[in-house]
């Protein structure tokens, strides 16, 4: 078993108020636990890793300008050193000392950051080399980096006075955890044999990682890249895209929550082009980018718990795929039964509102080839909640000590898209379902 401490935090002790970026603290004991993990950050000799909450899921973090540190994550998390890491910073200044002194940030990066940030985007910028370590940008000359919107988060990175390296606190490929406990089981179980130091916040409100974006080259061709959908939906990035910027000297100070901050840059200005906003593996494909990824989440598989991981599709199935009744999928899977006593157990993972449950449901039990372990993640009209609850569902699921977790495809919109990014990761297979059958 890791030696794993865990800190509770309260995120409603910390605050940020107006026209500051230094945080406040009502609790003493959530600055003292957020100062001792700031310490271990920036150990002068020694530093090591804190996992720790962001609204999105939890990172493992460790300081972005140290290539010991960070070296710290790969082994920790068992994580191929050629899948890169995000920076997350807490200010303006801090994002300012990572990029060329050259580099201008452009009118659309300005306008994202505006309207997104804090929160769970990520963009890709030009590296400064010197400052950023080759172990976190896996060799490439770009860097990602986002501002988490978490008080705990914040306050951490800003008490460390260091941008931090953090990838999800799991082991590699496994689901990202949205709470404390998801951490203490996955890495302590697996005996990382390393000291961590864990920073509860409770329950991660956007449960699924944030949206990458790609716009290095949006001035010149029109075109903003998402490499990886998430926490912001594309909806929304088009609808900020869309909207007129005023071009005067106010647009140079963005609102970061309630922290008001000059960006090195020409300010936020009206588009002098229509920006078309493409999704990769949906609109595009890139297969170098996919050999040899700039940003998380692109080349391996993610998200997969340790039983299988059946995707359900009930839209029309595409040609050569033969829908099929849901009593013998789920008896197609009766050889994944660890228990030759009992009838296969199949965790199921849907919208509340889902016919799925019912229909899996064996009207007689006492004679029936499985049983159902139902999971409802919320109503179909509420993606959000969808993928809040989608990780906490794989990991709930899969500790139930159930033989196949089947997941219910959702409609690729809004939060969708990043709930169907995951899932599919997550799937070994898919099966499209007969309802009528």
């Amino acid at each position: 078993m890791s030696p794993i401490r865990v800190f509770h935090c309260d995120p409603s002790s910390v605050s940020f108020p107006s026209s500051a970026s230094e945080p406040k603290f009502a609790s003493p004991s959530a600055f003292k636990s957020l100062k001792t993990a700031a310490s271990i950050l920036t150990h002068p000799t020694d530093p090591s890793l804190v996992a720790f909450p962001t609204e999105t899921v939890y990172g493992l973090g460790a300081s972005a300008l140290s290539s010991s540190a960070v070296s710290q994550i790969f082994r920790m998390k068992g994580r191929p050193a050629d899948n890169p890491l995000i920076v997350h910073i807490s200010s303006a200044s801090m994002l300012n000392a990572i990029l060329p002194a050259s580099y201008t940030i452009p009118p659309t990066y300005e306008k994202l950051m505006k309207a997104f940030w804090p929160g769970a985007l990520t963009l890709l910028f030009p590296a400064d080399k010197a400052k950023v370590p080759d172990v976190v940008r896996a060799g490439k000359d770009t860097v990602a980096v986002r501002m988490p919107d978490h008080p705990i988060a914040r306050a951490l990175i800003e008490l460390a006075g260091v941008p931090l390296a953090a990838p999800s606190a799991n082991s590699s490929g496994k689901p990202s955890p949205t709470r404390a406990e998801h951490i203490v089981s996955d890495l302590g179980e697996r005996g990382v044999g390393e000291e961590l130091v864990v920073l509860d916040g409770g329950k991660c409100e956007i449960g699924v990682e944030s949206t990458v974006v790609d716009g290095l080259n949006v001035e010149a061709d029109g075109v903003l890249k998402v490499l990886r959908p998430g926490g912001v939906t594309v909806e929304d990035i088009e609808r900020v895209l869309r909207e007129d910027g005023n071009g005067d000297d106010e647009s140079a100070t963005r609102t970061n929550g309630d922290c008001h901050e000059h960006i090195r840059g020409n300010g936020v200005k009206t588009l002098k082009q229509h920006v078309r906003v493409l999704v990769h593996k949906r609109d595009y494909t890139d297969t170098a980018l996919e050999s040899a990824p700039t940003t998380p989440g692109m080349k391996y598989r993610h998200y997969s718990p340790n039983v299988p991981v059946v995707l359900l599709m009930i839209t029309p199935s595409p040609a050569g795929q033969t829908p099929i009744g849901l009593s013998k999928i789920a008896e197609s899977y009766s050889h994944l039964c660890r228990n030759s006593v009992d009838p296969l157990k199949i965790g199921l993972l849907a919208p509340s509102d889902s016919v799925l449950f019912s229909i899996l449901s064996p009207s007689d039990k006492s004679q029936a080839k499985y049983s159902i372990e139902p999971h409802p993640l919320g109503p179909t009209t509420n993606p959000s909640l969808i993928a809040s609850n989608l990780f906490d569902g794989l990991i709930s699921l899969d500790k139930s000590g159930v033989d196949v977790i089947f997941v219910e495809g959702v409609s690729e919109e809004r939060e969708g898209l990043a709930v169907m990014n995951r899932v599919t990761k997550a799937a070994g297979e898919v099966r499209w379902v007969n309802l009528d059958d």
